[in-house]
C-alpha cells in the first residue's frame, strides 16, 4: 500500500450553469482572493487553477490590481494556469475551434508566467479521438481527466493513442476531480482517512504516491489545509502539496502499459451524460453558425484583403470558445444563462461577418453593379448553385447568365416580385411629405432611376441599378413645389420598380478563388445549351442523373443513389416521450410512440433544370407533454404540421431534406429516421479531424445506463447511408442495426431530475428549465441524404460534406453597371482524397513576418499526398502553438506526405 500522498488543491470553475456568467463571476473573484492570500501567507501552498485562462481573465478584469501578485506566484510554480482559454465540451464544436482554444489560452499563460503543460481535462462529457494527436502536436505530453476511461484501465494511468499513433501520458482520475475532500472532511483525522482511502485503491496506485485532488466546484480550498496536512504528515505519512503539473512531473512513473485508442466515452467510472448532445438545438445551431462564419471570414480576409481584420477574428474567437464550455453549449443551464450563450454566440457570428463582408467588398468594387461576385471559400473547384435578385426578362424572352469568359449558363427563374410599390391618393399640399422618403437616390430600398411629374400624378420608377443618369433631389423639390402651386387638389402618387425575379445561377469557382456574373435578357425562352443532366420533376418524384427520390405513399422518401443503392422510407419521424433533463433522456415508463400521420399532402415548388423541389407536409397527432406523474404520455393531443422540404441539384448526388414545425408539445424526442437495406453492426460519424466507427452499444458500469446514442458533427454514416449534417448532431443505430435514427428535438423541461429511470444520481439540482421545452419555437433541421454501397469512404463523404456546409459566398458589385466583368482568381487550391482543410488565415511570426496558415487533417487510414498551389514561395511546417519545426522553399506548389489521420500545419509565404 501506498504510504505517501500528494493533495493538488484546485477548484473546478463552471463559469456559467445553473448562475449565468456575473454571478459565478462574483463567486470566482472572492474564491481567488482567498487563494493568493493563502499562497502569500504559506509558501507551502499550491494551487492549480483548473486548466482555463478564462477563470483568470475573468478574475483580472474586476482585480487588474492584483495582476503582479498573480504573476510572481505563477513565475514560482505555486500556481498553475492554463493550459485552455476555457473547459470545452469537446463534442459540440470543431476540431479546429478545439486548436484555437488551447493557442488562446497559452498565450494568456504566456503574459503571466507560463501554461500548465497539461491537457488538463477534468469534467469534460467525454473526449475526442483526436485530443491526444492536439495535445502532442503543441508540446504537451500529460494528460488528466476523468469521464469517459473504459473499464480495461485498472490502475491510476494509461497511454491515450490518438487514431495517427500520437500519445500522451493520462493520468485517470478515477475517483473524481474532488477525491481528497473525503479525507479532509474531520481535519484532525486526515491521517486515520488517506490510510483508509490508500488501502481502499492500492490496487491502482502501483507503488506510486496517492493523488488526492483537494477542491470541488466554485470555491476555494480553506486556508488552514496545508496547516492541516502538516499535522497529518507529521503522523507518519509522507504528505506533500503540489499543482498537477508538479504531480505529473515529479511524483509519478512516466512508464504505464495501458494503452487506450481513440475516443473516450465508457460509462465505467462516471457519467459522460449524453442527452446533452440533443437538448436545446438551437445552441447547437448557433455554434455550426459561428464557427462557419468566421472560418469564411479568416479564408476571405488572408487571401482577399488588404486589412488586417485580427484583432476582430480574435474577439469572435474569444467568444465562440467561451461558449464551447462545458455548461454552456451544451444547453445545461437555466433559461437566463442559455439565453446568454445564444446572444455571445450571436455576436462572435456578427463580428466575424462583418470582417467577411468588408473584405469581399474589396474584389466586388472590380465588379459592375449590374453583376454579383462569388466567392468560393473552399479550397477546391466547385460549380455552384446562387440565388440572386435580377431585372425579370420581358414577356417573351429568358434570361442568360454570362460568365468572366463570355459564355452563357442557364438561369432558373425561382419567383417574381410586384412592381408596385405604393399607389397613394393625397392633396397637393402633402407632396412635399412624399419627398421626405426620399435619401439622396435611395427610396423604399432601391434607388430612383427616373420620375414622371404630370398634372395630378407623380410616379417615381426604381431600379436596383439606375440607367438614366445623374439624380437632383433639390431640383426635384423645386418642381414639386412649382407642379402642386398650378394644380392643388387630389394627387395621385405611385412608385413603382422595375420587374423584378429571383433568379438561380450556376456558378463555376475557382479553388478559394472569385468569380463574377451578370444576368442579362436572352431573345429566346429556351435555356443555354450545357453538359449536365437537368434536374427534373413530377408530382412527387425528382431526379437530377446521379440521384432519384420518391414519395412514398406514406409520405417517407425512396431515394436510389448512382450505383443503384436504394434507401426506403427516408425520413420516417417517430415521437416519443421525455421524462428525463438536460443531460440525459429517459422514456416515460408507459410510452407512446407516435410514427404514422394523420394527413399527408405533397407540393411541387420547383421543377428543374438547375434545381428540383417538393414539400410533404405530413400532420402527427402528437401528446401535449407527460402526465403529472411523468410516467405516461398525455391524453391532449396538438395535431403538428411537419413540412418536409426535398430538393435536389443539378451534379449534386445527394438529396437536401430540411424539416420544420412549431412545437407545440413538451416533453418529447422527435427523431428521423434512415432504414438500411441490410442490418449493419457498426457506424461511423465525422467531426474533430476523425471518422470514429462506433458499435451497437456504449460499455457501461457506473450510475448512468449506457445508451448508445453517439455525437456526430459533419455526417453519419451506416452502412449504405451517409447522412450529412449542418450542426453537431446526435444518432443511433437501433431496430438491431435496421435504422439509422437523428435526432431532431429533444423537449425537456429540467436541468436536472432527482429521481432519474436511467441515472442513479442528480447531475445538478432540480432547477426548472421551461425554455428548454422549445415551446412555440419553429424547429428547423437540415441534412442530406446519400446513397452508396460502398459507404462513407466510396461516397466521398468528407469533401461532400464540406460542400454541403460551405455555401459560397455571394456579393453584389459597386463598379459602375454595364463595365466589364473582371477575370477570375484563383487562391489556394488542395489537391488530396479525403482531406480536411479546416482553417486558412492570416498569421505574423515573431519578427513581423507575414503569412497564410494552413491546416490540414486526413481524413483517412491510409497515407496521402497532398498538392497545395498558390503564390507562395516558402513553406514553414510549424506545431499547433504555431511554432516552426521545418521550412522548404516551395515556388507555387508543395506536396505533402501526410500519415494516416494525421493533422499538419503549414505556413505560406
Amino acid at each position: 500500500m501506498s504510504n505517501s500522498a500528494v493533495f493538488v488543491p484546485h477548484f473546478h470553475w463552471d463559469r456559467e450553469w445553473y448562475e449565468p456568467f456575473q454571478v459565478f463571476r462574483h463567486r470566482l473573484v472572492t474564491a481567488l482572493d482567498t487563494v493568493l492570500e493563502t499562497a502569500e501567507a504559506n509558501p507551502d501552498f499550491r494551487f492549480t487553477v483548473d486548466g482555463q485562462m478564462a477563470a483568470i481573465e475573468d478574475y483580472l478584469e474586476m482585480r487588474p490590481e492584483n495582476r503582479d501578485r498573480l504573476v510572481a506566484l505563477v513565475t514560482e510554480g505555486r500556481i498553475a494556469i492554463g493550459p485552455w482559454l476555457i473547459l470545452l465540451d469537446e463534442f459540440l464544436c470543431s476540431g479546429e475551434t478545439i486548436v484555437r482554444n488551447l493557442q488562446m489560452g497559452w498565450a494568456a499563460a504566456a503574459n503571466l508566467g507560463g501554461a500548465m503543460p497539461i491537457g488538463y481535462l477534468p469534467d469534460m462529457f467525454g473526449h475526442v479521438a483526436q485530443m491526444p494527436q492536439i495535445l502532442a502536436r503543441a508540446g504537451i505530453e500529460h494528460a488528466a481527466l476523468w469521464r469517459g476511461v473504459p473499464g480495461s484501465v485498472d490502475g491510476h494511468a494509461f497511454r491515450w493513442r490518438a487514431p495517427d499513433g500520437s500519445e500522451v501520458r493520462t493520468e485517470f482520475l478515477f475517483d473524481g476531480y474532488d477525491n481528497g475532500l473525503d479525507v479532509l472532511l474531520v481535519p484532525d483525522q486526515i491521517g486515520r482517512a488517506l490510510g483508509e482511502y490508500a488501502q481502499m485503491t492500492n490496487e491502482r496506485w502501483g507503488g506510486d504516491p496517492v493523488l488526492a485532488m483537494a477542491g470541488t466546484d466554485h470555491n476555494a480550498p480553506d486556508p488552514h489545509l496545508a496547516a492541516w496536512l502538516r499535522q497529518a504528515s507529521g503522523e507518519g505519512r509522507a504528505i506533500t502539496i503540489a499543482t498537477l503539473d508538479e504531480y505529473l512531473r515529479k511524483h509519478v512513473r512516466d512508464e504505464v502499459s495501458a494503452v487506450v485508442t481513440g475516443e473516450l466515452r465508457s460509462h465505467v467510472r462516471g457519467n459522460i451524460l449524453p442527452g446533452v448532445l440533443s437538448v436545446r438545438l438551437g445552441l447547437k445551431q448557433r455554434m455550426a453558425l459561428a464557427e462557419r462564419t468566421i472560418d469564411h471570414a479568416e479564408r476571405m480576409n488572408a487571401l482577399w484583403s488588404r486589412r488586417d481584420d485580427s484583432p476582430f477574428l480574435s474577439l469572435a474567437w474569444h467568444k465562440i470558445i467561451e461558449s464551447t464550455a462545458h455548461d454552456s453549449v451544451v444547453g445545461s443551464g437555466t433559461d437566463e444563462t442559455c439565453d446568454q450563450v445564444a446572444a455571445r454566440l450571436a455576436e462572435a457570428a456578427q463580428t466575424a461577418r462583418a470582417v467577411r463582408d468588408a473584405a469581399l467588398a474589396e474584389p466586388a468594387a472590380l465588379v459592375p453593379s449590374d453583376g454579383y461576385l462569388v466567392a468560393n471559400p473552399l479550397p477546391f473547384r466547385r460549380t455552384a448553385l446562387v440565388e440572386v435578385d435580377v431585372a425579370a426578362p420581358p414577356a417573351g424572352t429568358g434570361l442568360a447568365a454570362i460568365a468572366t469568359d463570355g459564355s452563357t449558363h442557364p438561369v432558373q427563374l425561382i419567383a417574381e416580385a410586384p412592381t408596385v410599390l405604393s399607389d397613394e391618393r393625397m392633396d397637393a399640399s402633402q407632396l412635399e411629405r412624399v419627398l421626405r422618403r426620399i435619401h439622396r437616390r435611395e427610396l423604399f430600398g432601391r434607388l430612383i432611376d427616373r420620375y414622371e411629374l404630370t398634372p395630378g400624378q407623380f410616379v417615381f420608377h426604381l431600379a436596383e441599378v439606375p440607367t438614366s443618369g445623374p439624380f437632383d433631389l433639390l431640383i426635384l423639390r423645386q418642381e414639386v413645389a412649382a407642379a402642386a402651386a398650378e394644380y392643388p387638389g387630389e394627387w395621385r402618387v405611385l412608385t413603382v420598380e422595375e420587374a423584378r425575379a429571383t433568379a438561380l445561377v450556376p456558378v463555376q469557382v475557382p479553388a478559394s478563388g472569385l468569380t463574377a456574373f451578370r444576368v442579362e435578357p436572352r431573345e429566346d425562352t429556351a435555356p443555354p445549351p450545357t453538359s449536365y443532366e437537368p434536374a427534373t420533376a413530377t408530382d412527387r418524384t425528382l431526379s437530377n442523373g446521379l440521384v432519384e427520390v420518391t414519395v412514398a405513399a406514406d409520405g417517407t422518401l425512396d431515394i436510389t443513389g448512382s450505383d443503384g443503392t436504394v434507401l426506403n422510407g427516408v425520413g420516417r419521424l417517430v415521437d416519443g416521450g421525455d421524462r428525463g433533463d438536460s443531460y440525459n433522456y429517459a422514456p416515460p415508463a408507459h410510452d407512446i410512440l407516435v410514427s404514422d400521420p394523420s394527413e399527408i399532402t405533397v407540393e411541387l415548388l420547383e421543377d428543374g433544370p438547375l434545381r428540383s423541389r417538393l414539400r410533404v407536409t405530413r400532420v402527427y397527432a402528437w401528446p401535449a407533454a407527460l402526465s403529472t406523474d411523468r410516467d405516461l404520455r398525455d391524453e391532449r393531443i396538438v395535431p403538428t404540421p411537419v413540412e418536409t422540404l426535398v430538393e435536389v441539384r443539378t451534379g449534386e448526388p445527394f438529396v437536401r431534406v430540411s424539416t420544420s414545425f412549431l412545437n407545440q408539445s413538451a416533453d418529447h424526442r422527435l427523431r428521423f429516421h434512415v432504414p438500411l437495406p441490410e442490418p449493419v453492426a457498426t457506424s461511423s460519424s465525422a467531426g474533430q479531424f476523425a471518422v470514429t466507427e462506433r458499435g451497437l452499444t456504449a460499455e457501461g458500469g457506473w450510475g448512468e445506463f449506457p445508451l448508445p446514442t453517439f455525437p456526430a458533427s459533419t455526417f453519419v454514416s451506416a452502412g449504405a447511408a451517409s447522412v450529412l449534417l449542418d450542426h453537431s448532431s446526435e444518432y443511433e443505430l437501433v431496430g438491431d442495426g435496421t435504422e439509422l435514427a437523428v435526432t431532431l428535438l429533444r423537449a425537456i423541461g429540467s436541468i436536472s431530475v432527482n429521481i432519474h429511470p436511467l441515472r442513479d444520481e442528480p447531475a445538478a439540482s432540480e432547477i426548472p428549465a421551461p425554455g428548454a421545452q422549445d415551446l412555440g419555437m419553429r424547429v428547423e433541421n437540415r441534412f442530406a441524404v446519400v446513397p452508396s454501397a460502398t459507404g462513407w469512404r466510396g461516397a466521398n463523404a468528407v469533401a461532400l460534406a464540406e460542400e454541403f456546409r460551405n455555401d459560397v459566398l455571394v456579393t453584389r458589385g459597386t463598379a459602375p453597371a454595364g463595365c466589364q466583368l473582371p477575370p477570375d482568381t484563383a487562391g489556394l487550391n488542395v489537391d488530396g482524397q479525403d482531406v480536411l482543410v479546416s482553417g486558412i488565415r492570416r498569421v505574423t511570426d515573431d519578427q513581423s513576418k507575414a503569412g497564410i496558415e494552413v491546416r490540414l487533417a486526413a481524413m483517412t487510414d491510409s497515407a496521402s499526398t497532398v498538392r497545395v498551389t498558390g503564390a507562395f514561395s516558402e513553406a514553414t511546417t510549424v506545431d499547433l502553438l504555431g511554432r516552426p519545426i521545418s521550412s522548404t522553399q516551395a515556388q507555387d506548389e508543395l506536396e505533402l506526405a501526410l500519415g494516416p489521420w494525421e493533422i499538419r500545419t503549414v505556413v505560406l509565404r
